[in-house]
């Protein structure tokens, strides 16, 4: 009976050391955001006002670029970027520039999935190249990077 339960112990011990000496490591997968650019281009009238709305997949980083603005780049543009509430189809802007060159940009981070948009305004500028004869509208391209 006492020689069962050494060959026991010593079976116990054998099995602890060799599942000891095994080590199994787990790495987990974290996905790789992806980046999304989308680009809006139009035709911005006297007194009006665009706006664009876009979905982030996951938090990280957000940049807004007005990219060209035309017939004249030195003219200026009200440029935003906020929130978009899709129920009732407006924009909550956070960040407004209303006298945006070519070229102004917004860099911000999105904390989780979320509804954006960017919102181009007359600020005057539009109106004022209709009145002196240089343009009818004003061209533009805002480009957008987000997770």
């Amino acid at each position: 009976m006492l020689r069962r339960i050494v060959c026991g112990i010593g079976l116990a011990a054998a099995l602890a050391v060799a599942s000891g000496c095994h080590t199994t490591t787990i790495n987990p997968v974290v996905p790789t955001g992806v980046t999304t650019t989308e680009t809006f281009t139009g035709l911005l009238n006297p007194t009006s006002a665009v706006v664009f709305s876009f979905v982030t997949q996951t938090g990280g980083n957000v940049v807004a670029t007005l990219t060209s603005v035309g017939p004249d780049a030195t003219q200026t543009v009200g440029f935003s970027l906020g929130t978009f509430n899709a129920v009732s189809n407006t924009c909550q802007v956070q960040f407004d520039n209303t006298a945006a060159l070519q070229s102004a940009v917004f860099n911000t981070q999105a904390s989780t999935v979320g509804s954006f948009c960017v919102r181009l305004y007359d600020n005057g500028s539009v109106t004022n190249a209709v009145a002196n004869g240089t343009a009818t509208a004003f061209t533009y391209t805002v480009t957008v990077t987000h997770p």
